[in-house]
């Protein structure tokens, strides 16, 4: 039986048609919406789908599409602020930015760095990368572990509005898109792993402060 891979509850409302008869559950606790294990892609195809992407330093586009995660962050960090890229994909290149804004930003990737992360950081970037996680839970206790009480985590993630509109939106097309988030759900997520909101900006950037 299938439970929610963030809660762990198993009271959903009806399925969710998606682009390409994908179908998703949403959970009626926390708000996450998710794909069906069975649909889910395996590693190698998520390694496929990623380096068909044009990411790195000399994409103006794609520094522009971090720069929406970036810059809203800085007036919470202090210079001497160490951080962490979560999930940098296969050309890290959001470290680079940060660290043109006079920030230490080290990187990992489950599928291209695998190499855990030591220590603790003062404030850690997770951007698309949140939809990929197919244990939100797990990503988040490992998360939790990283950052440092009074730490900043900027989550880069497209909200979802209406379940209704699944079926078309652009941004469940992508078969490695395989959970998304309410505005509730972050609220969930603040309450039970101790983050306060910073701000929400546009649906897409969310800004949290782990509790002391």
């Amino acid at each position: 039986m299938e439970v929610c891979p963030l809660c762990y509850t198993e009271s959903f409302q009806p399925e969710i048609v998606g682009p390409k008869n994908r179908f998703f559950h949403l959970c009626e606790n926390c708000k996450l919406v998710f794909e069906e294990k069975s649909n889910q892609p395996s590693r190698d195809e998520e390694k496929e789908r990623y380096l068909e992407h044009d990411n790195g330093i000399q994409y103006e586009g794609y520094v522009n599409h971090l720069n929406q995660a970036i810059k809203p962050a800085l007036k919470y960090l202090q210079p001497d602020f160490r951080g962490l890229d979560y999930g940098c994909g296969p050309v890290p290149t959001l470290n680079i930015l940060v660290e043109q804004e006079g920030f230490a930003c080290e990187f990992y990737d489950p599928i291209f760095f695998p190499e855990y992360p030591m220590g603790t950081f003062d404030f850690i970037f997770a951007t698309e990368c949140f939809e990929h996680f197919f244990r939100p839970e797990h990503e988040l206790q490992k998360l939790e572990n990283l950052i440092k009480p009074g730490g900043i985590l900027v989550v880069m993630t497209q909200l979802w509005k209406d379940t209704a509109k699944f079926k078309g939106w652009r941004y469940a097309h992508d078969p490695t898109h395989v959970v998304f988030y309410h505005e509730n759900t972050f609220r969930f997520m603040s309450t039970h792993y101790g983050y306060n909101i910073l701000e929400i900006k546009k649906d897409r950037v969310v800004i949290l402060q782990k509790k002391q």
